[in-house]
């Protein structure tokens, strides 16, 4: 009986810690009652992005991640996942508590995390230089090129598809530096992040878009298995979009026309 009490005891003591750490397996609360959102991201125009003096971040995404966290009534904080075939690991163990950056409802994704109804379209497509660019029209034309894809990426994806080896680096800025710099031929990336980073006015003024377009898809944001953040941030959203403030934002920054609506 006295064995029987002190294992009562401990696991009252257990269940007693855990009610005080906010852990009772429901993510809302296990957010609200740390105080912040952990939102990870890559930098990735226009999604998530630095401002100006480098100590924010702006972007469709991050506006819209910041936006969700008032409505719990937490602060958003952004951690950059460096290896983007880590997102699934940042959030089981906790590093982050949100995958939201312009990500790709893969079935690779959707197998390793819950994941948010589709809320944007999106295309994976070539990118190179300027004068090579109106020649490529077709998967065949481009099978001679050497490529720079981020690892993990669904343009990763996209070229293991038709059988093109590339070089992996760690996110989709660094394929335009690579392509840029002459270090490869072409780049596959979002066209998002190409409407934005290509192009006359732009950084990239010397790099455009082919023909070929290797897959149509959609964005949606990433949460551990079984999360009730789920369902929250699914409500937040139709509430955002039915009083306009994902059109709004999604203005801001040149994308409405890819926003799927509710």
């Amino acid at each position: 009986m006295k064995k029987l009490a002190i294992i009562l005891a401990a696991l009252t003591a257990a269940l007693s810690l855990t009610a005080c750490s906010g852990e009772s397996g429901s993510d809302v609360d296990y957010v609200k009652n740390k105080g912040t959102l952990i939102v990870g991201i890559t930098d990735f125009a226009p999604m998530d992005y630095r401002n100006e003096s480098g100590d924010d971040w702006i972007g469709f995404d991050a506006d819209m991640a910041k936006a969700f966290a008032a409505d719990l009534g937490v602060e958003a904080q952004f951690i950059e996942i460096t290896n983007w075939d880590n997102k699934s690991i940042e959030l089981d163990t906790k590093s982050v508590d949100v995958v939201w950056n312009g990500m790709t409802l893969t079935d690779d994704v959707k197998e390793l995390m819950a994941t948010s109804e589709p809320y944007c379209k999106n295309a994976q497509v070539v990118v190179t230089k300027t004068e090579k660019a109106e020649g490529l029209k077709s998967v065949d034309d481009i099978k001679s090129l050497s490529f720079a894809v981020e690892n993990g990426s669904a343009g990763a994806e996209a070229l293991d598809a038709v059988g093109i080896e590339y070089t992996k680096v760690d996110n989709q800025a660094k394929a335009l530096m690579e392509v840029s710099s002459g270090s490869v031929d072409a780049c596959v990336i979002d066209l998002l992040m190409a409407g934005a980073m290509i192009g006359e006015g732009t950084s990239y003024d010397t790099l455009a878009m082919t023909d070929v377009n290797l897959s149509d898809e959609e964005y949606g944001v990433g949460f551990r298995k079984d999360s009730d953040l789920v369902d929250a941030f699914n409500t937040f959203w139709k509430k955002a979009y039915d009083d306009g403030t994902v059109m709004k934002t999604a203005e801001t920054y040149g994308i409405a026309q890819n926003i799927i609506a509710k």
